[in-house]
Order: structure tokens, then C-alpha cells, then sequence
């Protein structure tokens, strides 16, 4: 008979305050619980998300990070689905498949296993992490920049082993989620024009996803020039930089457009960027995606006019995708070179260099950081 997973202990890189460098440490990491499951994590990716929360929240000690690959080391009683060895993609919202959301088909905002704000586990509000008996907390409930992690068995997917995990661990959060906002949120149709505002990770996969659908024109817009060189590589068409004119942006997309987008997606991180792709709809049909997460001012302020002209506001989390229904047929794409993500890793350190990471993130000067785990 097996023994029972007991204590590992494990290098961390742990935040104990906001914005400070994070210090690799030694942690306590509990033995999976009920329905949960542990796994040593390969690769993670570094998110926008990851160094908004850091620079801004107030729950420390914390071990942050989200997007990652990785093998499972144990499973918790009653969990039948995953098994030692098992690979899997870290989830930061989870799919119970029974609450009245998972069960809608409306839906992927789990009621069990939603995102989590509080630093704890779904199931037993504790967390899964120590140092020397004091508590570390988790990141939305996932805190893969750990060597190993435990999370809800909802909160991961499985996934073909014949993916490379230092490529595909980007899939679980900025990749899809842009992929998601143009085939699930938009469903973008063939021939539309499509504007992107912001072309970090989420919005050039965005732009791949739209293009992928048939899009005639892709125009994308930043304020970091480097970016617009790399957009085409990714189905931008037009690379527009609001510097660069003295008339409002919007007014530059209506006139290239004869009116305006059919959809825009704001992945910036900025409500005043949304209020822009609302402005640059067309009128009738013009559909505008929200996406990104503000570090500041999450109030949108839009003109009503905008909407009774026919336009559309809408959001949505994770690009509309039921974490573990859909995540596994994303890196079967991936292996039948359906999408493109290996260009997104623009950076691979080691997991050591990881406040190097966070500045090349800070400073515009990556798409994808992965930081791949000591084997």
C-alpha cells in the first residue's frame, strides 16, 4: 500500500512586500488535501497580472506566479482524474463542472472554483505554504513560482505529455486568453476589420486569432514602438502609435476603416483605453472586448451615445474558456501547428534570475518570460 505524500521542502521565490525584489527561500509545502493535487512545477511564465498584484496588493509573504506546466507528485484522497506523472497545465480559475455556471454552457466563472483574491485555498480558506511555521500565501490559488505547488484538482488540466511544458505553460493564462476573446467572446467573423489595443501577449494573440478567423485587416496600437515591429510577425496589419498623431487615435482607425472596426479588444490594462475602442466601433454592430487588468482608475467612463448607436461593451475572463474542458484542445492545436506560441517566448531564465524577469516585464522589453524550474 502507498504511503502518504508528506511535507517537501522546496526553493520559493517569496514577495514579502509590495514591489520588493523577491527573496528564493526555503518553504514547507503541505501535502495535497482532499481533491487536491501537488505537482513539481517544469516551467512557469511570468504575467502582467503577477507584477500588477505585486506592486499593488497587500497580501504578503506570497509566492505569486500562475502560468505554468508541470508533472504531478501526489493527488489528495478522493481525486480519480489526475495520477502520479500525470502533465498538467495550472489553472488560475478552475471548472467544478457542477454549479449552475459550469453546468450552463452560458458561462466558464466557476461559483467553487472562481478566481481567488484571498491568498488561501479554495476548500479550507488555509494556505498550502510555511516558512519556519508561518504562513505564505498563495496567488490566485496556483503560486507557481515555487518548485512545487498544490492546487484544486479544478484548477489544473492534463494534458498531452508530447508538449513541451516550457513552451505550452503560457497557454494557461495570456495566449489563450487573447485566442479566446476573438473565437469565443467576439466569435470574429470573416472580413471584419479588427483593431487591438495593446500588443503585449494577450492582444498579438488576439491579433493571431482574428486572422486565424479571416479577418481582412488587423490594426494594432501601442505606444511602444518595439512592439509594433514585432506585431506582424503575429497578423497585425497597420501598426499605429497614438504619439505619432495630433488627432485622437480613434478618429485615425474610423478614418482608416471607413467608419470604424467591426471589433476592438482593449488588452492594455487601461479603462481609458477602453473607452477609445468603444469610440472606434463602427456604429450598428461594433463590438469592443475588454480584457486587460487596470492598475489603476477601473471606473470605464464612455459617452451613452456610444451605446445607443448599436455599439457593444462586453467583458470576459480567461477568454471565455472552460478551463479544463477547453485547455487541452489548445495544446493539441499547438502540436498540430494550428497556433502559434512558441514566439511568444521571447525570454528563458533560470528560476533564479526571477527579479530579472519582473524588470524586463516592468520595462516592455518581453512578451514571455519562462522560468524554468531546477530539474
Amino acid at each position: 500500500m502507498p504511503s502518504s505524500p508528506s511535507v517537501i521542502t522546496c526553493k520559493a521565490a517569496v514577495a514579502w512586500g509590495a514591489g520588493q525584489p523577491l527573496v528564493i527561500e526555503e518553504v514547507e509545502v503541505s501535502p495535497p488535501q482532499p481533491q487536491e493535487i501537488r505537482i513539481k512545477v517544469i516551467a512557469t511564465s511570468l504575467c502582467g497580472s503577477d507584477v500588477s498584484a505585486w506592486e499593488s496588493q497587500p497580501i504578503f509573504p506570497r509566492i505569486f506566479g500562475h502560468e505554468a506546466a508541470g508533472i504531478v507528485e501526489s493527488v489528495g484522497e478522493g481525486v480519480t482524474e489526475f495520477k502520479e506523472g500525470d502533465h498538467v497545465l495550472t489553472l488560475f480559475m478552475g471548472e467544478c463542472k457542477r454549479c449552475w455556471h459550469c453546468t450552463s454552457n452560458k458561462s466558464n466563472m466557476c461559483r467553487a472554483l472562481g478566481l481567488e483574491r484571498k491568498g488561501v485555498m479554495h476548500s479550507d480558506q488555509k494556505t498550502r505554504f510555511s516558512i519556519r511555521g508561518n504562513p505564505v500565501y498563495h496567488y490566485c490559488a496556483v503560486s507557481s513560482f515555487s518548485e512545487y505547488t498544490v492546487v484544486h484538482s479544478g484548477c489544473a488540466a492534463k494534458v498531452s505529455p508530447k508538449a513541451p511544458l516550457e513552451k505550452i505553460c503560457i497557454l494557461s493564462c495570456g495566449v489563450a486568453t487573447g485566442l479566446g476573446a476573438a473565437w469565443n467572446v467576439a466569435d470574429v467573423s470573416k472580413g471584419s476589420n479588427v483593431a487591438v489595443f495593446g500588443l503585449g501577449t494577450v492582444g498579438l494573440s488576439v491579433a493571431q486569432g482574428a486572422k486565424l478567423r479571416g479577418a481582412s485587416q488587423v490594426i494594432g496600437v501601442d505606444i511602444n514602438p518595439e512592439r509594433g515591429v514585432k506585431a506582424k510577425d503575429f497578423g497585425v496589419d497597420m501598426y499605429l502609435n497614438p504619439k505619432d498623431y495630433d488627432e485622437p487615435i480613434h478618429e485615425v482607425i474610423k478614418r482608416i476603416t471607413d467608419g470604424g472596426a467591426d471589433y476592438s479588444f482593449e488588452c492594455a490594462g487601461d479603462t481609458r483605453a477602453t473607452t477609445t475602442a468603444l469610440q472606434s466601433c463602427c456604429d450598428g454592430w461594433g463590438l469592443t472586448v475588454t480584457l486587460g487588468v487596470p492598475k489603476a482608475k477601473p471606473e470605464i467612463t464612455a459617452h451613452y451615445g456610444l451605446l445607443l448607436t448599436g455599439r457593444t461593451l462586453r467583458g470576459s475572463m480567461f477568454g471565455g474558456w472552460r478551463p479544463k474542458s477547453d485547455i487541452p484542445s489548445l495544446v493539441d492545436k499547438y502540436l498540430n501547428k494550428e497556433i502559434r506560441v512558441d514566439e511568444f517566448v521571447t525570454h528563458d531564465l533560470q528560476f533564479e534570475d526571477i527579479n530579472k524577469a519582473f524588470e524586463l516585464m516592468r520595462e516592455g522589453k518581453c512578451l514571455r518570460c519562462v522560468l524554468h524550474m531546477p530539474r
